[in-house]
């Protein structure tokens, strides 16, 4: 299989000089001398050559190659900037190198649980080989653009979209970071190496449970952060409610037996746990009253 030849040219500031002396040759060739057939014919291999040479030149900008063709055959790639000439029947397809955005509409999907999300991508992109982006693929910016979006479907059928029960479980889109990012990379890469295609950075730009779903897991996340924080706060009421005991057990303010301290114990656990603000009742008998 062919790949990508950088190829050299001729000069265009040359070729310009070259089809001033031919333009020139065949001025004269009409004016200068009598008008015979020799003369009309060699004025007109003069224009000719002149129209040739014309049509050889061609200016590359920067971070731009031109691809080379002979009757179907690759000749080679002009990757460095400046004016050149370079054979007229030659025909010429530039190619932009410059660094490419592509950032996709949000897609749904399903995730590695069957929950249909809704998931986009932003890709940077190149071209690294010029022969492959023009002749391995039909249209190499279109495939880059359906490609992006294979990967992304088939890296949200490998990962969860969230791990509600352990955070710590496995990977997610939500919470995968730069490992979620560097698979959809790789993915990318070994996608669009048959078009010549770099990949340069590949984002998840947008991600959110699909509108039909999306009430029910924002209740499901909001019981989850419910029971956390009730977890936190049973466990900061135990740790207080042990506290109070000790101190009045060691600093002898107060005897309590088993009785008096369950009922202590289960007042201030309701203090401590209740949601709303508890209302005191005061007793101004005796403990017993």
């Amino acid at each position: 299989m062919e790949s990508e030849k950088v190829t050299t040219t001729s000069s265009g500031y040359k070729a310009v000089l070259v089809f001033i002396v031919l333009l020139g040759l065949g001025i004269c060739g009409i004016v200068f001398y009598q008008p015979n057939a020799l003369a009309i014919i060699f004025s007109m291999l003069c224009f000719a050559a002149a129209i040739l040479t014309v049509i050889g030149l061609m200016v590359v900008n920067p971070n731009e190659s031109s691809v080379l063709v002979l009757f179907g055959e690759y000749k080679g790639t002009i990757k460095s900037n400046g004016f050149f000439w370079v054979n007229p029947f030659y025909v010429k397809k530039k190619i932009s190198l410059r660094a490419r955005n592509l950032n996709r509409e949000p897609i749904k999907v399903n995730d590695k649980l069957g929950n249909p999300i809704m998931i986009g991508c932003v890709l940077v992109w190149r071209v690294q080989d010029t022969f492959k982006a023009a002749f391995e693929v039909d249209d190499f910016a279109h495939f880059v653009d359906i490609q992006s979006e294979s990967a992304t479907r088939k890296l949200a059928g490998h990962y969860a979209y969230d791990n509600f029960d352990d955070e710590q479980k496995e990977i997610t889109l939500r919470a995968g970071g730069e490992e979620v990012h560097l698979a959809l990379e790789r993915e990318l890469s070994e996608r669009l190496t048959m078009a010549g295609i770099e990949v340069l950075e590949a984002r998840i730009s947008y991600l959110a449970y699909a509108s039909e779903i999306a009430g029910a897991m924002l209740r499901r996340q909001q019981a989850t952060a419910v029971v956390a924080a009730r977890t936190k706060i049973v466990e900061g009421a135990v740790s207080m409610v042990e506290l109070a005991l000790d101190h009045l057990s060691r600093k002898h303010i107060i005897e309590l037996d088993e009785d008096k301290k369950a009922s202590m114990v289960s007042n201030l656990m309701v203090v401590l746990c209740s949601d709303k603000d508890t209302t005191p009742v005061v007793n101004t008998g005796t403990l017993h009253q």
